[in-house]
This record gives structure tokens, sequence and C-alpha cells, in this order.
């Protein structure tokens, strides 16, 4: 599976943007697709996550509420709409698929979770 994120930008604060990460080659009912952002100098951290067969989601709490991802089957893509965005939500953001099948929200926040990472794209909110 090859991963290609999309959507990034120069936003202000309380601006939205949709980020988008198409998928090449096939994602199955099990797997499970995930964004997280990488800020500098800082860990990589968990975002959201997606069930590919049934849409069940999970959130960061620095996220929940602002933040939807969802995704499209015909397209093989998964979309993260972000809204209210803050400064602090500047970061390099990443998707990412766990062929592991779904579990619990403290296990699929878990980027070790991840076998395949595609290469990000740059978000920037300015105050």
């Amino acid at each position: 599976v090859q991963l290609q994120a999309s959507g990034g930008g120069l936003v202000q604060a309380g601006d939205s943007l949709r980020l988008s990460c198409a998928a090449s080659g096939r994602i199955f009912s099990s797997y499970a697709v995930g964004w997280f952002r990488r800020a500098p100098g800082k860990e990589r951290e968990f975002v959201a996550v997606i069930n590919w067969s049934n849409g069940v989601t999970y959130y960061a709490d620095s996220v929940k509420g602002r933040f939807t991802i969802s995704r499209d089957n015909a397209k093989n893509t998964v979309h993260l709409q972000m809204d209210s965005l803050k400064p602090e939500d500047t970061a390099n953001y990443l998707c990412a698929v766990s062929t592991g099948g779904w579990s619990t929200a403290q296990v699929l926040s878990n980027r070790i979770r991840y076998n395949y990472w595609g290469q990000g794209t740059l978000v920037t909110v300015s105050s």
C-alpha cells in the first residue's frame, strides 16, 4: 500500500482545511487508516483513525469536536476535515495504514501499530 497525503497549507487561526490521503493498492475491510502529526521538536502524535469497513472513528482529545475523519471507499481515500484550527495544530500531517485489524483507541493511537506511512503534508496555522 502506498499513501499520498495532500491538502496542507498556510491558514489563519479559526480557518479550516481538508486533508486527503489517497491509497494505491487495495485496502481491505479489516484495515484501519489513521492520521498522525509531528510538530517541530516534538514526537509524532496520534490525531484520528477510521475503520475502513464500518467507519467507526477515534480521535485524540486535542482535536475532538474540531476534526472529522471520513473515508471514500470507492476512491480509496481518507479525508481529515480540520475546523477551528489553532496555532498548536501546526505540524506535518501523515496518514498511515494498520493491517492488524480494528482494536481499542489506546492500541490504535500507537504509531507502532501502523505498517504503511505516507510522506505527509504540512499544515501551518498563524495566530
